[in-house]
């Protein structure tokens, strides 16, 4: 089953999404075309949001790193970096190095602490998509990615929709890809993943516990494409979906 947030009539409502990803139906019933609603990103009020960094091989390899990390690299998300389906996303105007990355996200449906490797994807609620935009000319250092880089407003789509984590039975076997202007620029695989997501739980849980709605962004594969003010983009994983997003030009 997959569950969307949306806005409608002045409110914020969490849907139930149809099998075709057609229909939407509200708390109270009533259904609403998929086309016609405005997506908000899924996120629980109050929750965390983790995030990884250099945790797929090629990318490491593609940014210049020849070996592993040795610990994950983690840093955390503001609520206000976020945006839905379909939203806009405001280009700097001065980056000229801003480029799209494809995550799979996963949300934890129960308090995790010091879980075990074995039993970690137990605490999984769903999955859902990040394009977690970086922009290199704010970059500092790769292994301290500062908050200019990946906590901007509106810089980081998410959703369209969270999908249960039951009807993944294996998020280590999906492809991801990303398409600007219908173009694949990025294609990959979660089984690529240095860090897979229970060995993800497993870790973060060791130090901290993890709440229902907290979210982990488990990083992405090779491929840098720059963007453009006016491209859409499409970041898409098998069996979850396809999300959407629009950049614009941000005023000097």
């Amino acid at each position: 089953m997959k569950h969307a947030r949306i806005a409608h009539s002045g409110r914020d409502l969490w849907v139930t999404v149809s099998p075709d990803n057609q229909t939407l139906t509200l708390p109270n019933g009533q259904t609403l075309p998929t086309s016609e609603a405005q997506f908000l990103a899924p996120v629980t009020p109050g929750a965390a949001t983790y995030a990884l960094g250099l945790n797929y091989a090629d990318h490491s390899r593609e940014l210049g790193f020849a070996a592993k990390q040795e610990t994950p690299l983690v840093f955390l998300k503001g609520t206000n970096g976020f945006v839905g389906h379909n939203g806009q996303t405001p280009r700097p105007s001065d980056a000229n190095q801003m480029h799209p990355e494809c995550e799979l996200v996963a949300i934890i449906g129960k308090p995790a602490r010091k879980v075990s490797r074995a039993q970690a994807l137990d605490y999984v609620r769903g999955y859902t998509i990040a394009n977690d935009y970086a922009i290199r000319e704010y970059l500092e250092n790769y292994l301290r990615p500062n908050a200019r880089v990946k906590n901007r407003d509106a810089t980081t789509p998410l959703g369209p929709w969270i999908i249960d984590a039951a009807d993944i039975p294996d998020p280590q076997a999906l492809q991801l890809t990303t398409s600007v202007n219908g173009e694949m620029v990025q294609r990959g695989s979660t089984s690529d993943m240095i860090l897979d997501i229970a060995g993800l739980i497993e870790y973060l849980s060791s130090f901290i516990t993890l709440m229902p709605g907290d979210m982990i962004l488990t990083g992405t594969p090779h491929g840098v494409h720059f963007c453009a003010a006016g491209d859409e983009v499409v970041c898409e994983i098998e069996h979850i979906g396809a999300l959407a997003n629009h950049l614009v030009g941000e005023p000097a």
